[in-house]
């Protein structure tokens, strides 16, 4: 995408946004992309059908005004579901763009044999493999207990397994990482991954057909269930039934693999009983990806790019400045590197320095740079939160309620702020880097399994990055 188009683009989010208000614009237009503009006509995909069909439902000429406004000659805007395959027979379109699992049929009363369900039909994107997916301390016990599960290891029961993070940085990667691998591993087996945007549109669907009961026997000879964005699963009857399609296949020991948002305990609205259950199983999270592990995806995203594009070269120092200035995950790292690699397409596809790498992406960085997070506003945040004087977090106290949130406040010192270590320790009452890095490594440990640690550090993290 060019710049100009780009420039188009985010002027027209920007109007939507601001006429339906953040919550509805978050909702339903915070995942659309432009794909191309091409004879007057501009093609826009989400990554769902569920999204597509309400979309087109509700809001489409919303949708239209906008884009006519802020692009020259637009004629017509059309959706697209993002990475569907080639057109499937309306019957037998997964809501995804991808086929269902087929519904068996029954013959004289008894059920057929379970056929096999080709990768297409599983919903399952083949780029998003363990072999693509990068290993780093903020993601490593996840992508452990993901690896486990895929491979089925023998006396090790992981079921569900629950999967939590912030947006962009790899559940859904991690989910279809699984599938691939368990279907490598086992040709026969039935495979699904459905978002629960899906699984409620389908339960819908099939309520209107009063087909419900084909609905629930789609599910009864799965083998591996991956659900996705399981916290916009809302509504008593939806919940009721995914809770009975949840213990039908638990009980009869196959597998579920769940992501979210927000751990188990935090999804407020769900039933107790099916938190209890969830809670029950392992519940594991991802942190955002520190400066080395950002480099590391750059660097893979990059690689990924060059086998379409073997003439395509982006100097060492520019990753390095992108994985040094952009401090989000995933998505925003490979939005930074479309960005330089737009620029250099347009200058003739020579690597450009780190100047016109700042240029393409000042937006990007000025955001970053709105609200910058100090030393001293962590000692204040910490202060509070933890009630201890920042006298004492700055002093040689060795008490367990002063080291606690001392260790906390720098390991966020680290996460939040471009200080080196020696000069966080200087902050924190003169200390050495060593006992910086010690307390940085002791707080990321601890956030694997203390699920109250981690709302505490999203908290401060909240309360520092809103200012």
């Amino acid at each position: 995408m060019t710049e100009q188009l780009h420039h188009h683009w985010q002027r027209a989010r920007n109007r939507l946004k601001a006429e339906l208000g953040a919550d509805l614009f978050n909702n339903w237009f915070a995942r659309m992309e432009l794909e191309a503009r091409e004879d007057g006509r501009l093609i826009l995909s989400v990554p769902t059908r569920f999204l597509k069909t309400w979309i087109e439902t509700h809001y489409l000429d919303r949708l239209r005004a906008a884009c006519r406004d802020c692009f020259d000659d637009v004629a017509e805007v059309r959706l697209k579901i993002r990475g569907a395959a080639r057109p499937q027979p309306a019957a037998d379109l997964h809501p995804t763009g991808n086929a269902a699992a087929p519904v068996p049929h029954r013959r004289n009363g008894k059920r057929p044999a379970r056929p096999m369900v080709p990768d297409a039909e599983a919903g399952l994107d083949p780029d998003l493999t363990f072999d693509t997916f990068v290993v780093g301390m903020p993601n490593a016990l996840a992508h452990a207990a993901a690896r486990q599960v895929a491979e089925g290891a023998q006396g090790v029961r992981v079921n569900p397994l629950f999967i939590h993070a912030g947006t962009g940085l790899g559940k859904t990667h991690l989910l279809h990482a699984i599938g691939w691998q368990r279907r490598q591993a086992n040709p026969d087996q039935r495979v699904l991954y459905i978002s629960a945007e899906q699984f409620m549109y389908r339960f819908l669907a099939a309520l209107k057909s009063r087909e419900v009961l084909s609905f629930k026997e789609q599910f009864q000879h799965i083998d591996l269930l991956l659900i996705d964005d399981f916290q916009f699963l809302q509504g008593k009857t939806m919940q009721q039934e995914f809770c009975h399609t949840f213990n039908t296949l638990v009980d009869s020991r196959r597998q579920v693999v769940i992501a979210a948002d927000v751990a188990p305990a935090m999804l407020e609205k769900l039933d107790a009983r099916m938190r209890s259950r969830l809670i029950g199983g392992l519940v594991v999270d991802m942190q955002q990806p520190d400066e080395n592990m950002r480099r590391d995806i750059l660097a893979r995203k990059l690689e990924m790019l060059r086998r379409r594009d073997p003439h395509l070269m982006v100097r060492e120092e520019v990753l390095d400045f992108i994985a040094a200035t952009v401090n989000g995950a995933g998505r925003e790292l490979e939005g930074a590197l479309n960005r330089v690699i737009a620029m250099q397409r347009l200058l003739g596809n020579t690597p450009i320095d780190l100047d016109a790498a700042a240029h393409a992406m000042r937006d990007l960085i000025q955001r970053e740079e709105t609200r910058p997070v100090r030393i001293d506003d962590i000692l204040k945040a910490v202060s509070q939160l933890y009630q201890v004087p920042k006298t004492e977090l700055l002093s040689a106290r060795r008490a367990r309620s002063v080291v606690r949130p001392r260790q906390i406040g720098m390991y966020l010192a680290k996460r939040l702020t471009s200080r080196s270590l020696p000069e966080i320790g200087r902050r924190f009452g003169g200390r050495d880097h060593s006992t910086v890095l010690h307390a940085v490594r002791k707080i990321e440990q601890l956030l694997q399994q203390d699920e109250a640690l981690q709302k505490e550090i999203n908290l401060l993290t909240r309360i520092l990055k809103d200012g």
